[in-house]
């Protein structure tokens, strides 16, 4: 395809790492390991929560939401990589493309809000302790759950039809590792306006900002709450709980910020082609190690399982 004609695209290369051949093995063994890593971590939260009882609580049920989410979200972003790596294949249909981008902003939708979620948790957890039993129900934790997959799905509707509008591309080669939204909207000819104002008002505003919102004024109440406590040993306790939480919580936050509050005329796509890779291969990596690390309950769990396959054998 002649990359200075405006035609119509019915594929994509995408472009990956081939900018750096000498490199592009490297990364893409690299991409591997970190991706069955994640998938492994993620797969051994699962199990403990399901195994052991003591686990079967609201904010290791969203725990499991979130690994789910990582798991499907790596493998959504990842799989280019690996499928380019071993069959020497980098393209991809204009509707399969689409359809990647829809899936990630589904379940990255997903995945704030689900934060937001485990951050009204541990606001009745330590708010509200006398009763949280009450509150977080087996039904309203599964409700609130479903609300989260299913909210995200809706919010990423309008974005991908109006991606579907876009007809005419300079070029049908994506200058990134995977069909993301901005490197697409660089190629087409057609007018991005809408699609300008959608990701900097409602895709902000109500997919990113609401449960940015939620999210600080849970920890606002916490804060406040915990100041209240008299001891020091108690306050340390309370804060504790939410710490793994909240670093997962300013990880995320802060990359997504950083990759696309801005205009995509202003985005450097090699340093943003960096800070997504960190998004989709190191953040559903760092999540779990984040959550067994800082997370007692979930270390002895972990311990108890392996002493008793240890015993098995």
């Amino acid at each position: 395809m002649d990359q200075t004609n405006f035609s119509i695209t019915t594929y994509f290369i995408v472009n990956g790492f081939s900018d750096h051949h000498g490199l592009q093995p490297v990364i893409s063994f690299m991409v591997l390991c970190i991706y069955l890593v994640t998938i492994g971590s993620n797969m051994t939260i699962l199990l403990l929560v399901c195994q052991d009882q003591q686990l079967h609580t609201p904010m290791y049920f969203f725990l499991c939401n979130l690994s789910i989410l990582d798991i499907c979200c790596s493998t959504n972003n990842l799989h280019n990589i690996v499928i380019s790596a071993i069959s020497g294949d980098n393209t991809i249909s204009v509707s399969g493309c689409l359809l990647q981008i829809f899936i990630f902003l589904s379940l990255t939708c997903a995945e704030l809000l689900i934060l937001a979620t485990m951050g009204y948790d541990r606001y009745v957890a330590i708010c509200k302790p006398l009763y949280y039993s009450m509150i977080m129900t087996s039904p309203i934790c599964t409700l609130l759950a479903m609300s989260c997959w299913i909210l995200g799905a809706l919010e990423s509707v309008p974005l991908v039809l109006e991606l579907f509008k876009l007809t005419c591309y300079r070029s049908n080669i994506i200058d990134h590792f995977f069909c993301d939204i901005m490197p697409v909207m660089k190629l087409t000819c057609s007018d991005t306006t809408f699609l300008d104002l959608y990701i900097l008002t409602l895709g902000v505003l109500v997919s990113a900002f609401s449960p940015f919102l939620l999210t600080v004024i849970s920890y606002f109440f916490i804060i406040v709450s915990i100041l209240k406590i008299n001891s020091s040993t108690g306050r340390h306790k309370a804060f504790y709980t939410c710490s793994s939480h909240l670093t997962v919580f300013m990880l995320l936050y802060t990359t997504l910020a950083i990759q696309y509050m801005r205009p995509h005329t202003l985005i450097n796509l090699d340093s943003n082609k960096l800070i997504s890779l960190f998004n989709t291969a190191a953040m559903p990596l760092l999540n779990p190690l984040i959550y067994s690390l800082r997370n007692k309950d979930v270390k002895a769990s972990f311990i108890r399982r392996f002493m008793v396959i240890k015993l098995k054998l």
